[in-house]
């Protein structure tokens, strides 16, 4: 598998925000609730990232479960897809 940044993986979250007419904010301690970041975004998401890396992301119910901030997102997608 092929690791992808965590620079990376934000902008591929902002290209899914901005297909919806939504902007990804510059900080990452913005709550994903303030930018009506869905689970079907994070779906969409992990599937880009998928493509980038050529690997299927595995992800645990406690790692997703501790998601409630744009860097959240962003460090547990880029810790998953480099290992």
């Amino acid at each position: 598998m092929r690791s992808v940044s965590r620079e990376r993986v934000r902008a591929l979250m902002g290209e899914v925000l901005s297909a919806q007419g939504k902007t990804l904010p510059d900080d990452d301690a913005t709550p994903l609730a303030d930018i009506r970041f869905r689970s079907l975004d994070f779906s969409e998401l992990v599937l880009r990232v998928e493509d980038e890396v050529d690997d299927e992301l595995n992800f645990d119910a406690a790692g997703l479960r501790r998601i409630t901030t744009v860097g959240d997102v962003l460090d547990l997608i880029a810790e998953i897809a480099s290992r």
